[in-house]
Formats: structure tokens, sequence, C-alpha cells
């Protein structure tokens, strides 16, 4: 078999939203560069995301220079928006943390609120080096997170999600797959492993760049959702839940923690050392 390699680098700017897929992307302690620093929430201040809004899969979000983004969806005029000067935070929700952020202007609430038919608003991480820290039974003291879950980065294997779809064909509901990547929603794809082969890990590099590889991905009914039509059905959970299920968690995917920065590149070899 081939050494493991970097096959495919997804950002997502904002969180829920779909993915850009760039060649290369800079790797900061939180997660990577323009991952995942703008998130919507409700009236409560609580995080929507596809688990409430399917919807959001069909709106895209592109970094701009200068930390800002560009809205697009079927059916909507586009809109930029700038990143947030300085000025006043406010307390948001993301599932157990409080977080303190910079909302964007009222323009951006309106265009999201009227495409999902719910009020929202739309918010910034201003300060991902400070606001929000890793949960410490597997982080170091003083490392944080962006918008993601809960972890900077997640890894997914190619190999794996062929063994997954090949037991989707064998369920009883085979029409539902083969799934694609963007169902799981990673940041880093890696090819040429074993099945599965991304669980045994502890620490790899990417490139030049070392990780951490901390915790198993316990995923929920966004899985379910066709990215590219908001429609949602069975799978994967299903067969999660048969093959791949430790406890009440339905495992795939691994999440990372950088050890350093540096620049991650589609190509670059993934050594596993340890």
């Amino acid at each position: 078999m081939c050494s493991p390699v970097l096959r495919a680098v997804h950002i997502h700017p904002v969180k829920s939203l779909a993915a850009c897929d760039p060649d290369e992307a800079v790797v900061e302690p939180w997660g990577l560069d323009g991952d995942r620093r703008w998130m919507l929430v409700d009236d409560t201040g609580r995080a929507v995301t596809q688990r409430q809004q399917p919807r959001m899969a069909l709106v895209s979000a592109m970094p701009l220079p200068g930390g800002g983004i560009g809205l697009s969806a079927p059916g909507s005029a586009p809109l930029t928006v700038d990143v947030p000067g300085p000025g006043r935070t406010v307390a948001v929700t993301l599932h157990r943390s409080t977080i303190e952020v910079v909302e964007a202007a009222p323009a951006a609430h309106a265009w999201f609120s009227d495409r999902l038919g719910m009020e929202v608003r739309l918010v910034h991480l201003d300060a991902p080096q400070t606001r929000r820290l890793i949960n410490p039974v597997y982080a170091r003291p003083g490392e944080t997170v962006g918008f993601a879950d809960g972890y900077p980065l997640l890894l997914t294997s190619s190999a794996s999600l062929d063994a997954l779809n090949s037991l989707i064909a064998e369920g009883d509901h085979p029409d539902e797959g083969p799934l694609p990547m963007n169902r799981f929603r990673p940041n880093v794809v890696v090819d040429h492993l074993t099945p599965w082969a991304e669980d045994t890990w502890d620490r790899i590099t990417i490139g030049d760049v070392p990780f951490r590889v901390v915790k198993p991905c316990d995923r929920c009914v966004i899985t379910t959702t066709d990215q590219g039509t908001a429609e949602r059905g069975k799978e994967p959970l299903r067969t999660l839940a048969r093959h791949r299920r430790v406890g009440s968690d339905l495992l795939f995917g691994q999440y990372l923690i950088p050890d350093a920065t540096g620049v991650v590149r589609i190509g670059d070899p993934v050594r596993v050392l340890a």
C-alpha cells in the first residue's frame, strides 16, 4: 500500500454552511485559518447549525482578504460581510461553552434571517486565542478552539468512508449510499490507509506540521443531511450504530490539536509518529 497522503483540505468560514476546498491552508493553534470564525445564533444567543436548519447546507460563504466573507445562496442576492470593527462583545452559547463574540452588521442578520425563515444574527470570533478553551481532559492548559464543535481540526480517511459505504450497501437500505465525504464535514482527508487505521493514532505529522490525535468524533444528525439538497435520510447513523458504536457514541473520524503552526497542502505526506 502507498504511504498515506493528504487528499483534501476543507474550510468552513461560517459554521454549518457549505465548505470551501482550497489546495492548502495555514494551520493556526485553534484550527485552519478562516475555519469556523463566523457563526449564526438565534434570538436567545444559542448557536444555529444544520442540526436545526438543514437548509444551511445550501448557503456558501467564501473567505475574503482581511477575514471577511462573501455570502451566496440560490434565490438570494450575494452579500459581502466585513469583519466587525472593535466594539462591544456579546455572550453566545455553543454547546456547553459561553463565548464572547462581536456581531456582524445588521445587513448580515437580515440576509440570513430571510434565507432561513427565522431571526438569526451572524457573529464573529474576534480573538480565538483567548475566547474558548478546549476540554481540558484532552487539551493542554490554554489551548483554544474556534467555533468548531470542540477541537481545532477533524480528520477523516477515504478508506474508512469506502468501508462504511460497503457496510451501507450490505444493509437494509442500500439505496441511501454511497455517501460522499462532505456529509462528515472534515478539515483534512487522508488517502492510502487501511480502513479505520486512524483509530489507532496518537501523534501524526501532515507535511511538516505535527498534531495530536486526541479523540474520535461522535457523529450527529448533520451526517444524514444531503449537502447538495438539504434533504435528510437515515444513513450513515443507522449503519454507524450497528458497526461503529462505543457506548452511546457513533464514531467516524478523529479530532486533531496542532502542536505547531505551519501550512498543510494537498499531496503532503501523513506520517504516523505514535
